[in-house]
């Protein structure tokens, strides 16, 4: 594994580079050798960041695009996949408006409202997550959001000296979380603090910013990094993006959870975070929190804890006794967690908590500006102006459920992810990835091709989601499955069943874009199609 080089090293380097090559040395100043030097580290560290395997492929890859003629027409086959991709939305967004009406519809905005959602595709009970609230009260719950959403649709949490209901509200929301996630100790010391965000992703983000600038206050560390399992959320690659911080990517273990040793063979001067789930979006499973805690405790560093999906269900399947390992403020070295209002606690869309150990860690999330000509200004949150409607709409789902509320929901969705875990058992052509601690059950196939079977399931009207490494399939499972999760094993068998009588891709299907991006070597490459994508769909 390369070391890191210190300039006297560079030097070092640079020396040995004149003494080997000294006729070169009469011609080439000691700056020169000195460019090489670092033209040298800059290798090493490329080859350990992306493995040497990853990284001579992205070089040969780079050096075809310079050949005449390839580079267009790898443009044209990336160009036929992003087409085939989006399969049918273009011609949609070709009907879609461009201009403001010259006349306002006035009335006839809420029937172009009807007729649009009129359009979406039946989801109820047919999506992998996406939709958490169900049940016989989900029209009320419903209801309830849409009202507390609408009373309070005019505020704004940034000003907080005219909108001081929904301020309240937050610091509520927060508390009462807070009171889920945390020792009593901490909790009666008004230790444990946070913010309300607008989602998971933002919740993650202000984390890890506030970790790195907390290290860069403790420590000095001006050149961050953070260390993470493969199974770990996107959302910590867009935020090293955002932050300019260095990603430490380590493979999960044979059980799919973070391998503890992997991760403590990457800490290094300059990391400032590691990174637990519980659980892990593809798999279900929870890493091993009190030993990551350990680890990060003993090194002095952050440790940020995603429980974005577990936060409104582990507390209550552990009291309905449930096995579930330790994750949460009462983990000697956990700083930081994030846990989503808008999944499993069933508030409405675009509602979020990220929680701190304590104050001072939370100062480093806030951003103030002195020298603006607009006036003192300070914000807590990526956003500035933040929708109060959300935050009302949080706290009503929350007040109107409450404990009772939460446990029983639990033990709905908990008996019911068992059952759909021992369905998929029993399917032959199908097992079971790793062992769920929770709501997602993750599946894979030695003898059919999963994605073939993921097209044949969304003939049938169901939308799983799609993993890699290992190809697989999973479905997060909510009070939308309860009533339907017999039809849903009966289709997964059939399924399965279908594609290995009858293997090959289904007309329209998305297989062989899902198993080719598998099997490319080149993962620029697969960034590209899917930034290609991205800028076609929006």
């Amino acid at each position: 594994m390369a070391k890191e080089l210190s300039l006297p090293r560079l030097r070092s380097l640079a020396n040995e580079f004149l003494s080997e090559y000294e006729p070169i040395a009469l011609v080439l100043s000691p700056l020169l050798a000195l460019v090489l030097a670092r033209f040298l580290h800059s290798v090493l560290s490329l080859l350990q960041e992306r493995g040497i395997k990853a990284a001579v492929i992205g070089f040969l890859m780079s050096s075809v695009k310079l050949i005449p003629g390839v580079s267009g027409y790898i443009d044209a086959e990336k160009r036929k996949v992003v087409d085939k991709m989006q399969s049918g939305t273009k011609s949609k967004r070709e009907s879609w408006r461009t201009e403001l009406p010259n006349v306002g519809l006035c009335g006839g905005v809420i029937q172009e409202l009807q007729g649009a959602k009129a359009t979406d595709i039946v989801w109820q009970g047919r999506c992998s997550g996406t939709v958490y609230i169900g049940g016989n009260e989900s029209e009320g719950h419903f209801s309830l959001i849409n009202e507390a959403c609408s009373m309070f649709s005019h505020t704004n949490p940034l000003h907080q000296d005219v909108f001081q209901s929904v301020a309240r509200f937050e610091g509520e929301v927060v508390a009462m979380t807070a009171a889920l996630l945390g020792s009593k100790e901490e909790i009666s010391g008004g230790q444990i603090c946070g913010n309300m965000t607008s989602g998971g992703t933002e919740s993650i983000l202000l984390a890890v910013k506030t970790s790195r600038d907390y290290m860069k206050s403790k420590k000095g560390i001006t050149t961050p990094e953070m260390i993470i399992s493969e199974s770990a959320h996107s959302a910590y690659d867009k935020a090293a993006q955002y932050f300019n911080i260095k990603v430490r990517r380590v493979p999960v273990d044979k059980e799919f959870v973070a391998d503890v040793k992997g991760i403590k063979r990457c800490i290094n001067k300059n990391t400032i975070l590691i990174v637990g789930s519980a659980p892990g979006f593809p798999h279900g499973v929870v890493d091993p929190i009190e030993e990551l805690g350990e680890l990060a405790s003993s090194y002095g560093i952050c440790f940020h804890v995603d429980l974005c999906l577990g936060g409104f269900v582990l507390p209550f399947a552990r009291k309905l006794g449930y096995p579930i390992p330790p994750f949460d403020f009462s983990v000697r070295g956990v700083t930081s967690i994030s846990t989503d209002v808008h999944k499993y606690g069933l508030g409405p869309k675009g509602t979020s908590i990220v929680l701190y150990r304590n104050h001072e860690i939370r100062k480093y999330q806030f951003v103030a500006v002195t020298e603006w000509s607009g006036g003192l200004y300070v914000s807590p949150t990526i956003a500035g102006s933040r929708p109060g409607g959300l935050i009302a709409g949080a706290w009503a789902a929350m007040m109107s459920l409450g404990l009772n509320g939460y446990l029983e929901n639990t033990k709905l969705i908990m008996e019911v992810s068992k059952k759909i875990q021992k369905g998929i058992e029993e399917i032959p052509e199908l097992f079971v990835i790793g062992k769920p601690d929770m709501t997602v059950v993750a599946f894979g196939s030695n003898d059919v091709d999963i994605f073939e079977v993921n097209d044949m399931m969304s003939s049938k009207g169901w939308h799983l989601n799609a993993l890699q490494r290992p190809n697989s399939l999973h479905i997060c499972v909510t009070l939308q499955h309860v009533p339907v999760f017999e039809d849903f094993l009966k289709d997964l068998r059939e399924s399965a069943r279908i594609v290995k009588e009858n293997p090959g891709p289904i007309s329209g299907g998305l297989a062989p874009i899902y198993g080719a991006a598998g099997k490319m070597p080149d993962r620029g490459m697969v960034q590209e199609l899917l930034v290609d994508f991205m800028d076609n769909s929006c």
